[in-house]
C-alpha cells in the first residue's frame, strides 16, 4: 500500500482520522446482533450515536447502556471509552512499543499534539508513564468499588466496578444502573454513600487535571515551586471550579437536605460536569439558577492533554488574566510571575467563541426541528460540546437531524475545535508580510 500520502498529513488531520475511523468501527461493531441483549440488528444510527459518545467520552445515549446492550456490547463501549480517554494517538503508540517497532519523528510529532506536551523529546518515556498510571489508577478505583457494588449486586458487581471506574477516570459518565427511573439510575442510589462518592469524584478529578501534571506531581512531589506553570494554573484553576461550586450548592440549591448528604451531593455536583456526566440528583428537579452553573461547569471541562473535554481549565484562566491585564492596563496576562504569550491569549479567545458558538447554534437547531424549549436543548448542546454526558432526558426522544447535531458536537467537543480547524486549514499559504494596522475601538 502507497503510504506517501499519509506522509503528508499534519498532525492534526492525523488525530482527527484515527478518531473518526474508531468511531466508524464500534458503530459496525455494535451493529452486530450479539451487542445487544435482544439479539437484533441495531440501526446504523444509534450505534453511530453511542459509538460516537463512547470515544468522545460523552455519555449521552439512545438507548440504555444497563438494560439494552449486551456484555459484549458493553465491552465494546468500554474498550471504547478507553481508547478516547487515553486517545487513539496514544493507543496507537502503545501498541507499536509493545510490538517493538520504532518510533518515528512524525509519529512522535503526533504524539505530542494528542497529549498536548510542550516538546517532542522524552514523548515515548511519557506515554509509557501514563499508560501505567492510567491502568493502576483504573484498577486501584475498581477494588474500591467493587466491595460496594458486590454487596448490592453479587458477582455482576465485580464488571459493575471495573466499567465505572474506567467510565469515571475516562470523564465519560456511561454507567449500568439502569435508565431513568429506576432504583439505581445513574449513582442517585448512592448520593450519601462516601466511598462511591469519593472513589468516583477523584477518578473524574484525577483523569481530568491532564498528563502533563501528572508528569510534574511524580517528578516534584509535592514542591509546587517547581511545577510548570501550567500545571499550577490547572491545580488552582481545578480547585476554585470545585469548591465554589460545592459552596454555592450546598448553601442554596441542597439547603434542605441532611447534612451528609448535602455535603456529598454539593461535591458531586460540582465535580460532575467538568466532564464526567455522572449524576447523585434529579436533574428534572434542580432549579434554573442551577442548571446554568451546571451548564457553564460544562462548557469549561476539564483541562489540557486529560481525559475531559470542554474548552479546557487554562483556557478560561487565560482570559481571565487577560481581563485583568486590561482592567490594570498591562500588555499581557500574568501567571505566577510569568507572562502569558500572545497566541496562547488569541487561541483562549479563539477557542471561547468557537464553543458558545457550537452551543447555541446547536442548541437553536434542535429546539427548532424538535419544537422544545430552548434551554433544555442547550443544556443537552452544552453537554454534548463539552463531552459531559449529562442529560434531561431529552437525547433518547430526539430525532435524526437532532442526533446529528449532537453527533458533530460531541466530535468537536472531543477532538478540539482548534484541532479540526489546523487540519481543514492545513494547506493555506503562510506569508511573512504584513498588512497596514489601524486602531479599532474596543468596548
Amino acid at each position: 500500500m502507497d503510504i506517501a500520502p499519509l506522509r503528508r498529513l499534519t498532525s492534526f488531520q492525523i488525530i482527527i482520522l484515527l478518531f473518526a475511523a474508531v468511531i466508524l468501527a464500534g458503530a459496525l461493531l455494535l451493529m452486530l446482533p450479539v451487542a445487544s441483549q435482544s439479539g437484533r440488528v441495531t440501526p446504523f444510527d444509534e450505534t453511530l450515536f453511542t459509538a460516537t459518545s463512547a470515544v468522545c467520552v460523552t455519555g449521552l445515549v439512545v438507548q440504555d447502556t444497563a438494560t439494552y446492550w449486551s456484555y459484549f456490547g458493553q465491552a465494546v463501549i468500554l474498550l471504547l471509552i478507553q481508547i478516547g480517554g487515553l486517545g487513539v494517538v496514544t493507543v496507537a503508540s502503545a501498541i507499536a512499543l509493545v510490538a517493538g517497532r520504532r518510533i518515528s519523528l512524525m509519529q512522535r510529532g503526533t504524539m505530542q499534539e494528542a497529549i498536548s506536551a510542550p516538546k517532542v523529546g522524552g514523548i515515548v518515556r511519557l506515554t509509557g508513564f501514563i499508560l501505567r498510571a492510567v491502568f493502576l489508577v483504573e484498577g486501584i478505583g475498581a477494588a474500591c468499588l467493587a466491595p460496594v457494588f458486590v454487596r448490592d449486586f453479587g458477582l455482576r458487581g465485580v464488571w459493575m466496578a471495573v466499567f465505572h471506574s474506567i467510565s469515571a477516570f475516562c470523564n465519560a459518565g456511561f454507567d449500568l444502573m439502569g435508565a431513568p427511573g429506576a432504583e439505581y439510575a445513574s449513582l442517585t442510589a448512592y448520593r450519601a454513600d462516601p466511598v462511591v462518592n469519593l472513589v468516583i469524584m477523584g477518578l473524574i478529578v484525577v483523569g481530568g487535571i491532564g498528563f502533563l501534571t501528572w508528569d510534574d506531581i511524580r517528578t516534584n512531589g509535592f514542591r509546587l515551586h517547581h511545577y510548570r506553570m501550567q500545571s499550577k494554573v490547572i491545580l488552582v484553576t481545578t480547585a476554585v471550579l470545585i469548591v465554589a461550586p460545592a459552596a454555592w450548592f450546598f448553601f442554596d440549591e441542597f439547603s434542605a437536605l441532611p447534612l451528609g448528604e448535602r455535603v456529598w451531593m454539593s461535591l458531586f455536583q460540582s465535580v460532575t460536569p467538568r466532564t464526567a456526566g455522572f449524576n447523585t440528583a434529579d436533574l428534572t428537579s434542580l432549579s434554573g439558577l442551577a442548571l446554568a452553573v451546571t451548564i457553564v461547569l460544562m462548557l469549561i471541562g476539564g483541562s489540557p492533554g486529560s481525559t475531559a473535554g470542554g474548552m479546557k481549565t487554562t483556557t478560561v484562566a487565560v482570559l481571565f488574566a487577560n481581563a485583568i491585564a486590561v482592567f490594570r492596563r498591562r500588555e499581557e496576562g500574568r501567571f505566577f510571575g510569568r507572562r502569558i504569550s500572545v497566541k496562547a491569549s488569541c487561541d483562549a479567545a479563539a477557542i471561547l467563541l468557537l464553543y458558545v458558538t457550537l452551543f447555541f447554534f446547536g442548541g437553536f437547531i434542535i429546539s427548532s426541528v424538535e419544537g422544545l424549549p430552548l434551554a433544555d436543548c442547550l443544556f443537552e448542546t452544552a453537554s454534548a460540546v463539552g463531552t459531559v454526558g449529562l442529560s434531561l432526558g431529552l437525547t433518547p426522544s430526539l430525532g435524526l437531524v437532532s442526533r446529528g447535531v449532537l453527533i458533530f458536537l460531541m466530535y468537536m467537543g472531543r477532538v478540539g475545535g482548534l484541532t479540526l480547524i489546523y487540519a481543514a486549514l492545513a494547506g493555506a499559504a503562510k506569508t511573512g508580510s504584513k498588512l497596514p494596522q489601524e486602531r479599532i475601538t474596543i468596548g
